[in-house]
């Protein structure tokens, strides 16, 4: 499996880390913690050292009821972020996280070369065809609604199931537009309840069957902290735990706040092969 970033093909037979750059004031863990120059750096330079092959960067909390934020806000926090990294570390792989087509756009051509959004062309019928044109990566997730309305529609009946179909449907309109590297994320914690992520969980290995990377960020997130009943703060240990399960069950990226953790996963996970 492979991707192609800015004319590089990068492998992805062995597991890859994105990094979690927020500069959001409201993330659910790291909110207001970047809001600086000088921290955007030290944070970034951390996770290169620590063996991030992706930084992801998001402008707009998704974390649920998360406050509505403006594209022009969007935009106008993510680009100077963007050119910072890109002007220390020229050679940054950077991910943008974003639902919105014109962000994904501006950031493409400011350096970014991946689209992670949340709602695989959902919550903007103009973004597939953009990232079409702009011939780069595209992460899909699964979720319902949008971040204020996705906790109250966790009905399913065969959660597995409907996953399945919605990325079956997501992966052929991709190809249609002519979107050649896809990534899967199954999106733990949303439009999902505690329950339904630990089955999904669960049954991880079945979305092997759809023949693509497979992304899976469940970093210090509340089906972690809930079930230990603790806090995302001391929820680093059992995001390790679930991590080692999803590579295992093979995922090829883990997206995480600790990069130098997961890395660790990595490579001993790698060592039973």
């Amino acid at each position: 499996m492979t991707i192609n970033c800015k004319g590089n093909l990068i492998y992805l037979t062995s597991p890859k880390v994105m990094g979690i750059l927020n500069i959001t004031p409201n993330s659910f863990f790291d909110g207001g913690k970047y809001a600086d120059e000088n921290s955007v750096l030290q944070q970034v330079e951390k996770m290169l050292v620590d063996g991030a092959a992706f930084i992801d960067i998001g402008a707009y909390s998704s974390k649920p009821n998360a406050e509505f934020v403006s594209e022009d806000e969007e935009v106008s926090r993510l680009l100077p972020v963007v050119d910072l990294v890109l002007k220390n570390f020229p050679e940054t792989l950077i991910s943008i996280d974003t639902f919105r087509a014109t962000v994904a756009k501006e950031a493409i051509e400011n350096g970014a070369c991946i689209i992670n959004d949340i709602s695989a062309g959902s919550l903007d019928e103009n973004m597939m065809q953009t990232v079409a044109k702009l011939k780069v990566p595209y992460i899909m997730m699964h979720m319902k609604g949008n971040p204020q309305t996705m906790q109250s529609l966790a009905q399913y009946e065969n959660i597995v199931k409907e996953m399945l179909f919605y990325f079956s449907e997501k992966v052929a309109q991709a190809r249609s537009l002519g979107i050649n590297d896809l990534i899967i994320d199954p999106g733990f914690g949303f439009a999902k309840t505690l329950e339904q992520n630990f089955e999904v969980m669960n049954k991880l290995e079945l979305f092997q069957m759809l023949e693509l990377p497979l992304l899976v960020g469940i970093s210090r997130k509340s089906m972690i902290y809930k079930t230990l009943e603790t806090s995302a703060e001391f929820a680093l240990n059992g995001t390790t735990v679930l991590n080692t399960i999803a590579l295992q069950k093979g995922a090829k990226i883990l997206r995480v706040h600790d990069v130098k953790e997961a890395m660790e996963c990595v490579k001993l996970c790698k060592s039973f092969n």
